[in-house]
């Protein structure tokens, strides 16, 4: 008959409670044996004589840790966590918050073995005599076991039967604290404990205890704050100071009886006690927030964390998004990523001074570095949350959907870059043209055909370029004035599924994750992108055709130390020349005849593209230097087809229309500015002028383009801002 079994019969209650009299009464009950565990030999014996109190190994998983996120500076920028913790060494305890939970929990700690027998059987001839378990009498060891126990249960029932009221668990405990004395040091389980208690308000552990309690670190406990902790471990949802006014008095009640026993077992005077009794509370319920809700950088953030979840790269944390979740809260990582606070800055007061937070319309950046894919900075002129009232947004305005974005906005003319690279490739010099007609229409269906081999050709649709401009353009005057008939003729000579071949290869696919549409229209921009895949692209012209997938991590430390670091996935898709060559023509946008003449360069080698929708649905800036890319997006979240950026006021400004370079273009320019201020001006590669031939942004038109306003002829252009003229600012 195992002792389990004698705990359930009468027998087992007299002999439990005979014992529990002899050893209150200082004797030891002759006849009644069992191997010394603790400080008394003290035993049980069974008509079988079948002992079943054995040590036993305790499985202990890892605790559950917080996981931090950092930004390139090692500044920490976020944190996930299922349960607030962060362990630290006995050592980084205060020798007063030691003395305290010692005092209170279990005395003689140091004096007995694994289990303290005098309590145990005390506890347990109280809770026969009541008939439940109304005294726990459980050593810190014991305690300790609990705790783990607790933490293993991964259902309700698992957590019910660690908690359970019944002498089958407390046996349990028994065996396993046996085992774990065996194991450890006083010293580590005492370590170990501190740890793993839960001391309310949310905080696991002494040191998220003493931070969300006291805003000290553990280490900076004083006495009234020590005794605190200590009280609060024995029922933490009773005295959690965070549930109010009732609960923090239950907490003043047990810290005192605390200081009471401190005083009682020596270890402090009764002066001492007196005085930190005196003492107010001091409850500072220091935030412990938790998520991209309460990242400075929730957009940053948000992407960091769908890496986590999707990204093969990062499969050895769980084969599921729901298992790489569950170790993004409980492994104690420590995440480095991309984000330069400088560059980051920068995005969010250049959006912060164009467009405000109410606005209808919504501003988004992203700046990624040229040769790494880097993400340096992601930012967006709404808040995020979910109070719709103050049109916060509860997704990723930056980002593609596979990253907890949107749909995105349709891109516009900054798609264009795909045929000019797409014609460089095939042969095209930089001052070949042709006639672009004031209006386009398809020859016939056969005259595009997508990747599939369908014609696509619609002779019933015509494009047409804004104030109706048309005429012999060459690739660099036909890119400066954002041309439409241009581009949509020169895409039907080198091929639609050749665009749309060099586009993919620079990482271009729609941010809602369907499959890019195929049309005559594509280099019109007719697909939805979001600003981090878009700057990606251009990023890579900058890097002379090396193209690296946007990259939010460097590194990540395990809780054990172990760093593994993510470099760059890089590939040449593009021949270095021919983006050396459409770098060199779009360095003319910002020039005399180009779409940004009115907002101006950034005063070092800077290249890009405007881009406008039909009827101004959205307005974009894409471009680059050698040293970093970005994109802007401006569009209404509510629906830029129905919501189109014509008769609005954004920042406080009424605008008729809204090109590219009004908002996105001058965003990008400030950022530019701001964040590469320090950064030594770094010049694009020259081109090859015996295989591209012209003078690139140099050149003038070899006939003349009917349209030198400095306005973009293909929906591009720069409308009058209250700053600004034709010429320049006032």
């Amino acid at each position: 008959m195992s002792v389990r079994g004698i705990f359930h019969t009468s027998a087992g209650k007299a002999i439990a409670l005979l014992l529990a009299l002899g050893v209150a009464a200082g004797v030891l009950v002759a006849g009644i044996t069992l191997p010394a565990v603790g400080g008394v030999g003290v035993g049980i014996v069974t008509t079988s004589n079948d002992l079943d109190i054995k040590p036993e190994d305790l499985q202990e998983p890892p605790l559950p840790e917080k996981t931090v996120v950092l930004d390139a500076d090692g500044h920490q920028i976020a944190q996930f966590y299922d349960q607030y913790r962060a362990s630290v060494p006995l050592t980084q305890v205060a020798d007063v918050m030691k003395t305290a939970i010692i005092s209170i929990e279990d005395y003689r700690f140091y004096q007995h073995g694994p289990i303290d027998i005098e309590g145990t059987v005390r506890a347990m001839a109280k809770n026969l005599i009541s008939g439940g378990v109304s005294q726990g009498g459980s050593s810190i060891t014991q305690q300790y076991v609990k705790q783990v126990m607790l933490n293993k249960a991964s259902t309700k029932q698992e957590q019910n039967e660690a908690l359970a009221p019944s002498y089958g668990r407390k046996l349990s405990e028994l065996r396993y604290a046996m085992g774990l004395e065996r194991k450890y040091s006083k010293d580590e389980i005492l370590e170990k404990y501190l740890n793993i208690a839960y001391f309310g308000a949310g905080a696991n552990g002494v040191e998220a205890a003493a931070e969300r309690f006291f805003g000290v670190s553990a280490s900076h406990l004083n006495l009234a704050q020590a005794a605190t902790l200590a009280g609060a471990v024995q029922q933490p949802n009773n005295t959690d100071p965070s549930a109010g006014k009732k609960s923090r008095q239950r907490l003043v009640t047990r810290r005192n009886t605390v200081l009471d026993r401190m005083a009682e077992l020596k270890k402090i005077t009764p002066l001492q006690a007196e005085e930190a009794k005196s003492k107010p509370l001091g409850y500072k319920g220091t935030p412990l927030p938790g998520g991209c809700e309460a990242s400075p950088y929730p957009y940053f953030c948000m992407y960091v964390r769908a890496d986590i979840l999707t990204n093969p790269v990062f499969s050895a944390f769980g084969k599921t998004a729901e298992e790489r979740n569950v170790f993004l809260k409980r492994g104690g990582l420590t995440i480095k990523t991309t984000l330069a606070p400088k560059a980051q800055a920068a995005a969010d007061k250049a959006i912060r001074d164009r467009v405000y937070a109410t606005d209808n319309p919504v501003a988004s950046e992203a700046l990624v570095e040229p040769g790494t894919g880097e993400i340096k900075a992601m930012a967006a002129s709404r808040k995020y949350g979910t109070d719709e009232r103050r049109k916060e947004v509860s997704y990723n305005l930056v980002a593609d959907a596979a990253h907890g974005g949107g749909t995105g906005f349709q891109a516009g003319s900054t798609f264009k870059v795909f045929t000019l690279l797409t014609a460089l490739g095939k042969g095209w010099r930089i001052d070949d043209g042709l006639s672009a007609p004031a209006g386009y229409t398809a020859p016939g269906y056969s005259s595009f055909k997508n990747c599939k081999g369908d014609p696509i050709g619609d002779p019933a649709h015509t494009v047409t370029n804004d104030e109706g401009s048309g005429g012999f353009k060459t690739l660099a005057t036909g890119t400066w004035q954002s041309v439409n008939t241009f581009f949509v003729e020169l895409e039907q000579k080198v091929g639609l599924c050749d665009v749309v071949k060099t586009a993919k290869s620079l990482g271009i696919k729609r941010a809602d994750g369907r499959p890019l549409q195929e049309y005559e229209t594509f280099t019109l921009g007719i697909n939805e992108m979001d600003p981090v895949t878009v700057a990606t692209a251009y990023a890579a012209i900058a890097a002379r055709g090396t193209y690296c997938p946007p990259q939010a991590i460097t590194e990540i430390t395990d809780r054990d130390g172990r760093t593994t670091t993510y470099e760059p996935r890089c590939r040449q898709v593009l021949d270095p020349g021919v983006a050396d060559a459409a770098a060199d023509i779009l360095k003319g946008v910002f020039g005399p005849q180009g779409t940004m003449s009115a907002v101006g360069g950034i005063g070092r080698d800077a290249a890009g593209k405007t881009g406008t929708t039909d009827d101004y649905s959205t307005a974009w800036f894409a471009g680059f230097t050698p040293d970093l890319a970005g994109a802007v997006s401006l569009g209404d979240p509510r629906g830029a087809t129905s919501h189109k950026l014509s008769g609005v006021t954004i920042g406080g400004r009424y605008y008729s229309v809204v090109f590219g370079a009004d908002i996105s273009g001058r965003i990008w320019k400030s950022t530019m500015l701001k964040a590469l201020r320090g950064t030594e001006a770094t010049p694009f590669h020259p081109i090859d002028g015996a295989r591209f031939g012209g003078c690139g942004s140099g050149c003038a038109p070899q006939q003349p383009s009917g349209n030198d306003s400095g306005y973009d002829s293909g929906y591009d252009g720069v409308s009058p801002d209250p700053g600004f003229t034709r010429q320049g600012r006032r």
